[in-house]
């Protein structure tokens, strides 16, 4: 009874900005809370940051507290509010660095995909180009390697642009009939010859 009287007596004190009174009740009460706000969060640097918290809220909003209320209620409502407060903030830090993570392995992981599907179907094509005619070979490499248009390239090797068309058709004909078909090497092949 001489306790909770005492616990009164120093929140009254407390209250009118008493910073002894406000010592004693941090030294009563730190310790417990530690071990209240310990169980949720189970990480020592976080309670002692979050009792440190709590103390620094009822010395600020020392005004507003209620002497005929339990005291030690407030003080364990502040604490659990606080943590679960923290512990919102900590999950949400660690969705999104879990969503970012996982973002940047996707790009990652589709970025050499890529460069595997492309570098594959430029080997295949290399190879095809190899069974190609010397003509048509020629025609692909100056149209393709060169830039060239097809009035260029008749130009450069005297024939009409209807035979550069022709060959063109063929060697693409070609390529794709030998080609394994699927939207992403479609996709590549147009990238690589158009």
């Amino acid at each position: 009874m001489g306790s909770t009287k005492i616990n009164t007596e120093l929140v009254n004190l407390l209250k009118q900005g008493d910073i002894e009174a406000f010592d004693k009740i941090y030294n009563i009460y730190c310790h417990k809370l530690h071990q209240f706000v310990l169980r949720y969060l189970k990480q020592e640097e976080d309670a002692e940051e979050i009792v440190q918290e709590v103390f620094i809220k009822i010395w600020e909003s020392r005004k507003k507290i209620d002497v005929h209320a339990s005291f030690e209620a407030y003080l364990f409502t502040i604490s659990y509010n606080s943590t679960i407060s923290l512990l919102r903030k900590r999950i949400s830090e660690s969705k999104s660095r879990e969503y970012l993570k996982s973002v940047q392995e996707i790009q990652k992981a589709n970025s050499v995909i890529d460069d595997l599907q492309y570098n594959e179907l430029n080997d295949k094509v290399q190879s095809l180009l190899q069974q190609l005619t010397p003509r048509q070979k020629e025609i692909y490499m100056l149209s393709r390697e060169e830039g060239l248009s097809h009035k260029e390239i008749a130009a450069r090797l005297n024939i009409s642009e209807n035979t550069v068309k022709n060959h063109l058709v063929t060697t693409l004909k070609f390529l794709k009939s030998n080609l394994d078909t699927g939207l992403v090497v479609n996709a590549l092949f147009f990238y690589l010859f158009f």
